[in-house]
């Protein structure tokens, strides 16, 4: 009793305290705070340590390290690590024991990258599996975090498949094998792939050790190429070609099959080592050509798409995996070269009769043109001997002019039936590519299909008149409109053409004629049948030459023969015989004479 009456009453005492119950010491506050100080860890600033998660939600971790406050971590820190829980021992970085608020700020990221290149090493030293967050795509594969390091992973070593979406992976969580460390650049390159080749590698010596032509086993559709579709046999790959996806053409694999698509295929070939290994899907049904109506025959029609196109045909499915050829002379009665395009194209629906039928070679051949009558048959009717006709100007060649009356109905006009007068010498000179032209049929030639026509025959022959017109020896005004070696074209009326070779072309005055000159010519020959006119100017000026000569020699004679007459009137006839009366004229003529004589 006597010690309690000689204590002091505390100053500070804490009354509320006391009045809820509490009971205190008499120890003071800053003891009670250096006693509790010393139950905590001692931490420094930047230093690398353990702690204990003790809450967390979508956003933060709360994480006890022993000190006198819990630290607080974004939870983005931990997203290499889905599986984190309460209770976890991490490891933590002390940036500050105290911020601004009394906080103490702790940073996974920084103490995991702290360590992060020591584990790396090991884990690639080990071989050890060590797990990495997905960060985001970039060139040729993805941004891998692995303890606070950012690692590569490319887009082949992702799986063993060909990876399609890099996009799918972003974000995930997974597995990985380190497999090569630039220790100069800090580089560090991952796999996850390396992880299950080893498990796949024996799954596929297994299927390979079993595999047997004609085997039929399931598989998914691994890759779509244009050549073909790669099957995952589970490890191992066969290659389906396209021409065995399916009975019919298939253009495009994407028609028959899609990604990641489970189907049977049956094993048709490998090689040796088996890495090759040659796939069926056609192979599992019966062929079409089996299934083909038994009653099918020629001359029956069918009807079909049109699934491929050459320039010497079209290929027509009748029915899935049964094609028939329509060559491109069985499109049409015309028998000019055309290219089956001109006909039909991809995707047609056409009708068509069997022309040949083989079951065995499982061909067929098929025809359009006979849909429609053979204009042949009934040519004479349509097209008898002085009918006239329009026709179209199909092609040209040097000796005349071949054209179309008709599908099928082919016709030449020769050079020489395109014109009376004018001399044609290419028939581009006279009609164009394309054109129409009347014409007259000359003559049938059923065998070779061809009509022999005439273009001139339609208008009376004006040979005819000419030949009243340009007679041997008559003269008319004429053009030179061609010059050439052998002498010039004249051009004559009614659109008549002469030739007068050079010789003939000598003016008067000695000079030659030039092209366009007008001159008078004179008809040396007309040739009726050879639609020829032989012409000369110089003729019309030395016959005017030489009848002048004639008619002076002829005048000159006579003048003279009228002189003898005077001087000789009684002698006509010394030849004729003599009579006594003419005897005694001559007997008189001489005594006359002789009497001159004398004088």
């Amino acid at each position: 009793m006597e010690n309690l009456k000689n204590v002091a009453p505390i100053e500070d005492f804490n009354w509320d305290a006391y009045e809820n119950g509490e009971t205190t010491t008499n120890v003071s506050h800053e003891d009670l705070e250096k006693a509790y100080d010393g139950t905590l860890n001692k931490v420094a600033d930047r230093e690398v340590v353990d702690g204990t998660v003790i809450a967390m939600n979508k956003r933060e971790v709360v994480v006890n390290i022993g000190y006198k406050s819990d630290g607080i971590i974004p939870m983005s820190e931990f997203r290499y690590n889905p599986e984190l829980k309460i209770g976890d021992t991490v490891e933590v970085y002390i940036e500050n024991q105290e911020d601004k608020k009394g906080q103490l700020v702790l940073s996974h990221r920084k103490a995991r990258a702290a360590r992060a290149w020591e584990r790396i090493n090991a884990a690639l030293e080990n071989e050890e599996i060590i797990k990495g967050y997905i960060k985001c795509r970039t060139k040729g594969g993805m941004i891998v975090d692995v303890f606070g390091i950012e690692a590569f992973l490319p887009g082949s070593q992702i799986d063993v498949k060909p990876i399609r979406d890099y996009d799918v992976f972003v974000g995930k969580t997974m597995e990985f094998k380190v497999v090569k460390i630039n220790q100069e650049f800090k580089n560090v390159v991952v796999s996850h792939k390396a992880l299950i080749e080893a498990e796949l590698e024996q799954q596929k010596k297994e299927i390979i050790s079993k595999l047997e032509k004609g085997q039929v086993l399931e598989g998914t559709v691994k890759n779509i190429t244009s050549y073909g579709v790669f099957i995952d046999l589970g490890g191992v790959d066969g290659l389906i070609h396209i021409t065995d996806l399916s009975w019919g053409r298939v253009s495009d694999p994407h028609e028959v099959v899609e990604l990641d698509q489970k189907l049977n295929v049956v094993i048709l070939d490998f090689d040796d080592e088996k890495k090759r290994i040659a796939l069926g899907l056609k192979q599992l049904t019966p062929h079409p050509w089996d299934a083909l109506d038994p009653n099918l025959k020629v001359g029956d029609h069918v009807k079909g798409k049109v699934v491929v196109m050459a320039d010497y045909g079209a290929f027509i499915e009748i029915a899935p995996g049964v094609e028939g050829l329509i060559h491109v002379s069985e499109m049409s009665w015309s028998q000019h070269l055309r290219s089956a395009q001109d006909f039909m194209k991809v995707g047609d629906e056409v009708e068509a009769v069997v022309l040949t039928l083989d079951r065995d070679e499982r061909k067929m051949s098929l025809g359009i043109k006979q849909l429609k009558p053979d204009p042949w048959e009934t040519i004479e009717e349509k097209y008898p001997v002085g009918s006239k006709h329009t026709a179209k100007v199909r092609n040209f060649t040097n000796f005349g002019v071949f054209v179309e009356c008709e599908e099928g109905v082919d016709g030449l006009i020769h050079i020489s039936d395109l014109s009376w007068t004018k001399k044609v010498k290419h028939p581009s000179e006279f009609t164009q590519i394309g054109a129409d032209i009347d014409v007259i049929v000359l003559e049938i030639d059923k065998d070779n299909r061809r009509l022999s026509l005439g273009h001139k025959q339609l208008e009376e022959n004006p040979w005819d008149v000419f030949e009243t017109v340009f007679t041997v020896g008559s003269v008319h005004e004429g053009t030179i409109i061609e010059m050439l070696d052998k002498g010039a074209v004249v051009a004559l009326p009614y659109g008549v053409e002469g030739f007068a070779t050079p010789k003939h072309l000598v003016k008067e005055d000695g000079t030659q004629a030039q092209l366009e000159e007008k001159l008078p010519f004179k008809v040396l020959e007309f040739n009726k049948d050879a639609k020829r006119i032989i012409l000369s100017h110089s003729r019309v000026f030395e016959d005017v030459a030489k009848a002048e000569e004639r008619a002076e020699k002829k005048a000159a004679k006579k003048a003279n023969n009228k002189k003898d007459k005077e001087e000789i009137p009684v002698i006509q006839n010394q030849a004729a015989s003599t009579t006594l009366g003419d005897i005694s004229a001559l007997a008189a003529l001489k005594e006359q004479m002789e009497a001159e004589k004398k004088k």
